[in-house]
């Protein structure tokens, strides 16, 4: 299946694999990519000598195309900017502020840059910046979140930029793929139907809490803070917004997820962990691998926009 960003990124399918924190690793990326996608390790606050062996391992598994999620504003961002270059990393994904400062380096490389907004008014700054792409993201997908929501974000983005758009939030399925595709997307981005991939390293409770997720179990904390974020609910989150409605000051709130999100996913802990995950969540039944769910979403999606089978997996 062709479009600008298959074309862009030289990948088989047009799908690209979340950029989650302590979830998007090497066994994930490798298998997304090597199942046609582009698979995204998330350097999030690792140290920068981490994010550099995972891309190695990474490479061991897989000759396709991968990509490395930057957190801007990670203290290492610098050191992880040169670390892509070094490591030959075909694309880059990313997040919270500017890459402005490293674009020039990026692109000497050829490294495709590709950065999540939540806004068209980031979208119209990355492109100014030289972004190749960007993925507008709404507010139903898990983790930090804007205020848009993809089915309102996605077309007004494609419409004030003129690189193409990969739509997320709240995909999970090939009516979700078929649908970004309506608006106006090129691909679309998913992080929690991958989070229940066989290869995903992801502990078995948060698999299963994902998995057994109904329509109304995410709900979203910080909304006081400016730092909000969806996650499955539990004692965690009810805790927290009970401190977040007495007007508890933001330390406190800080202190209560130091650590949750490696404790929900390395440990298994999703009562007192951070189970992000979208809420496309209840669409989530069950555990496939990369290459079965990437197959199936699109072949699903392609069915609903009438593509040739020819197109698309068996």
């Amino acid at each position: 299946m062709k479009t600008a960003i298959t074309e862009l990124i030289g990948i088989k399918y047009p799908v690209i694999q979340g950029g989650m924190a302590w979830v998007a690793e090497y066994h994930l990326a490798a298998a997304v990519s090597e199942a046609g996608g582009l698979g995204i390790i998330g350097a999030a606050s690792a140290p920068p000598e981490v994010v550099r062996e995972q891309v190695r391992k990474a490479r061991e598994l897989t000759d396709k195309p991968i990509g490395v999620n930057v957190m801007l504003l990670n203290p290492n961002a610098e050191e992880v900017a040169r670390i892509v270059v070094e490591e030959g990393v075909q694309v880059v994904t990313t997040g919270a502020g500017s890459p402005a400062k490293f674009m020039d380096m990026w692109k000497k490389a050829g490294v495709k840059v590709i950065p999540v907004v939540a806004s068209v008014a980031m979208a119209k700054m990355m492109e100014r910046a030289g972004a190749d792409a960007v993925v507008a993201e709404g507010m139903e997908s898990g983790g930090h979140i804007g205020s848009a929501t993809t089915m309102t974000l996605v077309p007004q983005v494609v419409d004030a930029v003129d690189i193409p758009v990969v739509a997320a939030g709240g995909i999970a399925d090939g009516r979700g793929f078929a649908a970004s595709f309506m608006l106006g997307a090129q691909g679309v981005q998913m992080g929690t139907r991958f989070v229940v991939a066989k290869e995903s390293i992801v502990h078995e409770n948060y698999k299963q809490k994902v998995i057994k997720a109904r329509d109304i179990d995410s709900e979203v904390t910080g909304m006081s803070t400016g730092h909000p974020v969806r996650q499955i609910r539990n004692k965690m989150t009810r805790e927290y917004l009970k401190l977040e409605k007495e007007g508890a000051p933001f330390e406190q709130l800080e202190y209560l997820t130091l650590g949750s999100l490696r404790k929900a996913v390395m440990d298994g802990d999703v009562v007192n962990g951070t189970v992000m995950a979208g809420q496309c969540a209840g669409l989530v039944t069950k555990e496939q691998t990369c290459k079965e769910i990437i197959e199936e979403v699109v072949r699903d999606g392609c069915a609903l926009l009438k593509l040739p089978e020819t197109d698309i997996a068996g």
